[in-house]
């Protein structure tokens, strides 16, 4: 297949690539690579193992471009689109808000007038788990009411849903909304808890959990992440209209100062903890209910945490002994 891939540098972006090549799809990634400095370093290595890979051609550039973006389907002619370019993280800052709007929301407008020029078979792209609320039952339902997110990114990510419906609505494109829940592993963004945790626990210094480490996460390891978009991409809904909402997690959630102690077990040493509470725009517990990610893939993700967790820190070691003194 001919894949066009936004986000391609990026976390999962880059795992989805590596499959995708791996089974000799022709992958063109698209990456505006203007994070944080602290991701500079993590984005470009991630883009570099894919750059030698046999049929894989990068283009720089940012969805919210539409010439750019225009230029991309050119190239790619694709037949699928795997959309995971975002503005990310529930604690936005507020001067932050119109960027997530920009890349968000209009975004994702330009992505979807791409794929409908294009006609396109089969549009995936990236929710999250954002936006279910606070009063959302658990485990979380694909069907449960999701009108009062506690933060900007999942409003952003529920404009995308309500506007994926309508161009399937509209225009019969397939699309498939995939709501990530806690996604962590080897070359994972450096402003999310497990790497946060991990540099400072390899450096020794205070590591901040919020909510007094009670507060329960559904985390879910990248490469079954990855597995997961890879299945739902060659299976298009077919209803009417062609659209669908799936979660993606492992289905148990964990307890952070859990979560922390298994990191503390695989690094061999204690952590310095601090506590704070938690922040008004997290919610205190994520749990995803996968039973129709199973029967739409027949995949379930399955690398338990303690696995994942023994195969993330493996990783920092590399990662921290390649970059020493960088």
């Amino acid at each position: 297949m001919r894949i066009l891939v936004t986000g391609a540098a990026g976390f999962i972006g880059a795992h989805v690539c590596e499959k995708l090549l791996a089974r000799g799809d022709t992958v063109v990634g698209l990456d505006a690579l203007d994070l944080a400095p602290g991701d500079v370093a993590l984005r470009r290595s991630r883009l570099a193992r894919l750059s030698g890979a046999r049929g894989f051609t990068f283009l720089p550039g940012d969805v919210t471009d539409a010439a750019r973006l225009r230029e991309a389907f050119t190239v790619a002619r694709p037949e699928g689109v795997v959309h995971l370019a975002a503005r990310v993280g529930v604690r936005a800052p507020d001067a932050e808000a119109p960027a997530y709007a920009d890349t968000n929301v209009t975004g994702f407008v330009r992505v979807l007038e791409g794929c409908r020029e294009a006609k396109v078979a089969h549009l995936v792209y990236a929710s999250s788990s954002s936006v279910y609320g606070a009063t959302t039952p658990a485990p979380f339902r694909e069907d449960a009411p999701v009108d009062q997110p506690l933060n900007l990114y999942g409003a952003t990510k529920r404009a995308n849903e309500l506007m994926a419906h309508a161009y399937s609505h509209l225009h019969r494109l397939p699309t498939s909304g995939l709501r990530f829940f806690t996604v962590y592993g080897p070359w994972g963004r450096p402003d999310m808890a497990p790497l946060l945790f991990l540099r400072a626990l390899s450096r020794g210094e205070p590591l901040v959990l919020h909510g007094d480490g009670r507060m329960r996460r559904d985390f879910t390891f990248v490469d079954d992440v990855a597995e997961a978009v890879v299945r739902v991409l060659d299976r298009p809904p077919e209803g009417s209209p062609p659209q669908r909402l799936l979660n993606v997690g492992h289905g148990e959630p964990v307890v952070l100062g859990d979560f922390v102690a298994l990191l503390e077990r695989h690094w061999g040493a204690r952590a310095r903890v601090t506590s704070v509470p938690a922040q008004a725009a997290e919610m205190a517990s994520t749990w995803a209910d996968t039973s129709r990610l199973e029967q739409a893939t027949g995949f379930r993700p399955r690398v338990s945490v303690d696995e994942g967790v023994r195969r993330l820190v493996a990783w920092y070691r590399a990662w921290v002994d390649a970059n020493a003194g960088r």
